[in-house]
């Protein structure tokens, strides 16, 4: 399953890649945030939830008086949630499809814009 986190921070990154442009500091921002929602979920929550299942495979080996061998007692409530993360393969596809979405949103909210129609704008606007 694509991770839908990245899908999202790829998506708003593109279409702030097309509209404002890749210039803006929306864009850099945008991106920045983007990595580091990738990082998060192919890096750091992977191998959190790697290591919460070598965490249940000890706690179930642990002596019946041992303190945190309630945890195995407790049955499937008691484990640590195992299923944190993506695979690369995951954060990639991710990336591909929200990019793919923004960039989509993008083109089209600039197709409207030009023609003069949608009423909305990015960026700041003068009242008068």
């Amino acid at each position: 399953m694509p991770s839908s986190h990245t899908a999202a921070a790829a998506a708003l990154a593109a279409s702030l890649a097309v509209t404002p442009g890749p210039a803006s500091d929306a864009f850099a921002i945008a991106a920045v945030v983007a990595a580091v929602v990738m990082y998060d979920a192919s890096g750091v929550r992977l191998h959190a939830g790697r290591t919460a299942s070598v965490l249940n495979l000890i706690v179930t080996e642990l002596p019946g008086d041992h303190p945190a061998a309630a945890a195995a007692a407790a049955g499937p409530a008691g484990r640590l949630r195992e299923a944190l993360g993506h695979t690369p393969v995951q954060v990639v596809a991710g990336a591909g499809l929200g990019g793919g979405i923004g960039l989509l949103v993008g083109l089209v909210h600039a197709y409207v814009a030009r023609r003069g129609g949608g009423g909305g704008t990015v960026g700041p606007t003068t009242a008068g």
